[in-house]
């Protein structure tokens, strides 16, 4: 079946929020648990619901983990606005790939309105058609539920939409709905965490993966982010 639509995660495939992210994990751990994490165990679970993530942080204290969830988020609440971009030729390849007239949607981990917000502020939210986030759908990523009711807020059934992501849990999610699923090679993870997941394709970067998609895009192939 011929794909009509894209749908795509947010932090780490289209937004660059690593580095504040991470600065809100440290300052959260640090001032709740009084400790700090290594790097890698603070981002691992980056692409789940971050309820989830802190609760494990707790290891399993409901109040541990309303308290972290508050300290991150104020932290990140603070931050996110001066912090928040795309990557490199994003803007520009989703304005080719609507151009194209593929339907486009995101789907998130974050809570609507920041995930709304951030991209409002970079010039993303003009091309989009729908945003599916944890407090709209009661199951997260890796669960494929967001994904299929993307899909439905689109009118397309997922077999004709690509699914673009940059953590195992984008690529369980898009397989698992029956999208043609893409790993994001420039995001927050590894090429093998992504490869191990068996996409039907990664591409190293936002412009790789527009001429693939949409090969009469003006934008040079292999931009990597600086």
């Amino acid at each position: 079946m011929a794909i009509r639509g894209i749908l795509f995660d947010n932090d780490g495939t289209l937004v660059d929020t690593h580095d504040l992210i991470l600065s809100s994990m440290r300052h959260a751990t640090r001032q709740v648990l009084e400790r700090d994490l290594p790097d890698e165990v603070l981002m691992a679970q980056v692409g789940i619901p971050l309820a989830t993530q802190m609760l494990d942080f707790a290891d399993g204290d409901e109040r541990l983990c309303d308290e972290l969830l508050r300290v991150y988020r104020a932290h990140n609440h603070a931050h996110h606005d001066s912090q928040v971009k795309l990557f490199p030729d994003v803007l520009d390849g989703l304005r080719d790939l609507h151009a194209a007239g593929l339907r486009m949607g995101v789907v998130t981990a974050k809570l609507h309105a920041l995930a709304q917000r951030g991209l409002q502020i970079t010039g993303a939210w003009q091309y989009l058609d729908c945003l599916v986030a944890p407090d709209d759908c009661p199951k997260a990523k890796p669960d494929p539920d967001p994904i299929i009711m993307a899909a439905d807020l689109l009118g397309l059934a997922c077999d004709e939409c690509i699914y673009l992501g940059d953590s195992p849990f984008d690529m369980q999610a898009g397989l698992a709905a029956g999208c043609t699923t893409v790993a994001a090679l420039w995001g927050m993870f590894s090429s093998d965490a992504l490869q191990s997941c068996n996409p039907h394709f990664a591409c190293q970067t936002f412009s790789d993966f527009v001429a693939r998609v949409c090969p009469e895009s003006t934008l040079p192939e292999g931009n990597a982010p600086a």
